[in-house]
Formats: C-alpha cells, sequence, structure tokens
C-alpha cells in the first residue's frame, strides 16, 4: 500500500504559489481519476469467467456483462473487493467498471480523450451510462457527437442536456419506450425528513398534471388572503400555499398552519435518552437527528399518540435455539447496527436480511454477538464470493475479504485496517 505523501507547508506560500500548488494538485486529482478507471478495466479483464481456475466457481454461473451491448462477462460479485478498496458500496464499484468497459470498448473517441487529458472522466463516464442501452453502433454515434465537448468548457447541466439530446437522436424508438416508462412512474410520497424536522411532499407525474396541482394551488391560496395578508413576514406568501396545499389535499385540515393538519395514522420510531448527561437530540428512524424541543413540537402540533417503550435489554438477549429470529431478537439487532454492515454499505433500513457470521450449520449462534443486517445483494457477496465476517463486539464487524484485506465496521463507518497480503487469487479459499 502506498502511503507516502508530500506535505507542503502552504502557510509560508504567496498568493501565486497557493495558485501554482492547486493546480498543481488539481491535475494530479484528474490523473488519479484516469488511473482508477484503467485499473477498473483491468480488474474487469481479470474476472472473466475464462479466467477463474477451474475448481473456483465462484460468480461463474451467474457472470453479467460488464458493461453494454457487445462487452465480456464479468462475474457476479467481483466488484465488492474492488469497491471496499475506493471507498465505495459493491453497487458503486459496478458502475465504475461498466463505465471503464464501455469506454474503452464501445466509445473509443472519448476513452482516446481521457487518456490524452482532453476529456474528464465525470464527463466520459456520464456518456457511457446514457448509452448503456444503446447498441454499439448507436453509442459509437453518440460518443462522435459529443466528445468534443467533454473537457469541462461546458457548464454540466448544459453538457447533461447535450447528451440526453443526442442519446435520443441516436434511438429514437429507445427515447419513445423511456419517455412510456417514465409516464407510468406516478408517485406522491413522502421525501426523507431533513436535520431540522422538515419533510418534503414529492409528486411526480406529467408536465400538465403537475401545472394544474400548481394553478390550484396557487388560486387557493389567493383565497387565503384575508387570513394570511399580505402585510405579513414575506414568509407568508410560501406559508399560504402550503396551507393551500394542505385543503386541497385533505378537505378535513385547518387553513391556519400554527393549528396543524387534521390527524392520520403513521408509525415513526424516535429514540431518546433519559440520561440527563446525554445530548439534547432525538434519532428519527430512517430521517435523523433533530432536536427533543422540535419533537415535542412536531408531535404536539400533530396531536400524536405517543407509546414510551422502554430501551431492549441488549446484555440480557439470550439467544435462541433455532436458525429462525424472532422479532425481539431482529429488533435488537437492529438497535445494535442500525443498518447494512457490509462495508461502505448505505443501507439503515429494516427491511434486510440477519446474517449468521458464523453459519449456523457450523454451530453458529442465533445471537446479537453473531447476528449482523445485510441486504440481499450483500449476502449473497458474503455468502458465494469468498468474504468472511466476524463479531468480536456487539455492534462491530471485521470483514476480510477473498484478498486478505480487513475491513472494520461499526456505528461511525468502515476503516480499511490492514494492507495488502502478498498472494494470487484464489490462495485463500482453504483458509
Amino acid at each position: 500500500m502506498v502511503t507516502d505523501r508530500a506535505v507542503v507547508d502552504l502557510e509560508g506560500l504567496p498568493a501565486a504559489g497557493v495558485l501554482d500548488f492547486v493546480e498543481a494538485q488539481h491535475v494530479a486529482r484528474l490523473e488519479a481519476e484516469r488511473a482508477i478507471l484503467r485499473a477498473a478495466y483491468q480488474w474487469a479483464v481479470l474476472h472473466h469467467p475464462d479466467r477463474l481456475p477451474v475448481t473456483d466457481r465462484r460468480g461463474r454461473e451467474r457472470a453479467r456483462p460488464a458493461g453494454g451491448t457487445g462487452t465480456p462477462l464479468v462475474t457476479e460479485h467481483a466488484a465488492a473487493v474492488f469497491g471496499a478498496r475506493v471507498q465505495t458500496s459493491p453497487y458503486g464499484a459496478r458502475r465504475l467498471i461498466a463505465d471503464a468497459v464501455d469506454l474503452q470498448l464501445r466509445l473509443p473517441r472519448l476513452w482516446a480523450g481521457v487518456e490524452a487529458g482532453t476529456v474528464r472522466v465525470t464527463h466520459a463516464r456520464h456518456v457511457a451510462d446514457a448509452t448503456r442501452e444503446l447498441s454499439p453502433e448507436e453509442a459509437g454515434w453518440v460518443d462522435g457527437e459529443v466528445v468534443e465537448v467533454a473537457d469541462g468548457r461546458l457548464a454540466w447541466a448544459r453538457f447533461e442536456a447535450v447528451v440526453e439530446g443526442k442519446v435520443a437522436a441516436a434511438a429514437p424508438e429507445l427515447a419513445r419506450a423511456r419517455e412510456e416508462a417514465a409516464a407510468k412512474e406516478r408517485c406522491a410520497r413522502m421525501g426523507r425528513v431533513n436535520k431540522h424536522g422538515m419533510a418534503t411532499l414529492v409528486i411526480r407525474a406529467d408536465a400538465v398534471t403537475v401545472a394544474g396541482m400548481d394553478a390550484a394551488i396557487t388560486a387557493v391560496a389567493d383565497r387565503l388572503t384575508e387570513t394570511m395578508p399580505e402585510s405579513m413576514p414575506d414568509a407568508v406568501v410560501n406559508d399560504r400555499r402550503v396551507a393551500a396545499a394542505a385543503v386541497l389535499l385533505n378537505p378535513a385540515a385547518h387553513p391556519d398552519l400554527s393549528v396543524g393538519p387534521v390527524k392520520v395514522r403513521a408509525k415513526t420510531y424516535i429514540h431518546l435518552s433519559t440520561d440527563p448527561d446525554a445530548s439534547e437530540v432525538a434519532r428519527v428512524e430512517d430521517h435523523g437527528p433533530v432536536t427533543i424541543g422540535r419533537v415535542v413540537q412536531m408531535l404536539g402540533a400533530a396531536g400524536a399518540r405517543v407509546q414510551v417503550t422502554p430501551v431492549v435489554d441488549l446484555p440480557g438477549m439470550v439467544p435462541v435455539d433455532s436458525y429462525e429470529i424472532p422479532a425481539r431478537l431482529r429488533e435488537a439487532v437492529h438497535l445494535v447496527h442500525g443498518g447494512d454492515v457490509f462495508p461502505f454499505a448505505a443501507n439503515t433500513g429494516r427491511r434486510v436480511d440477519l446474517d449468521h457470521a458464523q453459519p449456523y450449520s457450523e454451530g453458529g449462534q442465533t445471537s446479537i454477538e453473531n447476528l449482523g443486517p445485510l441486504t440481499r445483494t450483500h449476502h449473497r457477496i458474503k455468502t458465494h464470493a469468498g468474504w468472511t465476517a466476524r463479531h468480536p463486539f456487539p455492534g462491530i464487524v471485521v470483514w476480510r475479504d477473498p484478498h486478505g484485506a480487513h475491513y472494520l465496521v461499526d456505528a461511525t463507518g468502515t476503516r480499511h485496517v490492514t494492507g495488502d497480503e502478498p498472494h494470487e487469487v484464489g490462495e485463500h479459499r482453504a483458509a
């Protein structure tokens, strides 16, 4: 592992020196992005199913194309190890590898520009992703059309628009199919609550429908000027529109937001502590931290019914003598870990598998000390791709990848805790 790093005393540099330094670092960063992209392609080459030893069947049966149409196969779980080394999830690593393969094999002009330093890696990867469903010929046409403007000269939004237009021109039938699919993606759902206890209602529909909703909100908001006049603070204009939306979406709601909307049935997990020395912050599960004062305001305004549940006695949670996991133990494991425990995983939901770190069939207990939440994809990686996990303490998981690197996962995130071990792929099968 390379650890040598030059240290520059920026405090002693004049303005011109700081600019020279940051320009050099920017050039180094762009070169590092190119190098990582090259490595991602080579990783795909090394993990073609035919490159595996005859006795190694891991991921061979479920190998998939590394990128778009015409690209070679790559074994199912190859991205997991690569992703951990660059501190991203297996999903993020699969996208990186797919972009690298598509650039080298389907978008040669962009790749030549990346190698020459005239095309930004970010721009090239965006084109690779946007053309993945195109045929090699269609992708090649887009390649030639956008390579000149992929050097960063355009603002990102303008570059996205150019690429979108070229992709639609290259594959009009696919563009129509995407439009038809998008038309079916209607939704009205509550978005993530931010750190100050505010939420967003997302409504997705065609532009005409949404414009009609906007017009209706404007019309009702205009009728609320008596109770919420223009002479009030500027923010009242937006308050009036929110009140109008509440009236339209729920006729039983009161137009005065200080009173609050009608009661609704919803379940929210709010984690609090009775310790007087603890922080004055509650954690709203799936949403994030909120001050206790804000929690009281929200619950009071909503007229909520609050159920207080004592803290689960984690030390006293005895193992069960079965493979199946009872609800009380599942709840305890979720409270201990708070989400997926695979290195650099992002999922914090409850709808995940609970994995026995030491398999139950090999004597592993169904207990807090041996269970960890994993998404189904990460569970398959652990089961079939040579990864192992151990729980030295509740809430701490130590992973070992098939190449001997170790990762420690706890409530603070993931850390790579060892360097590489000198060996070839597959040598640790027996170990």
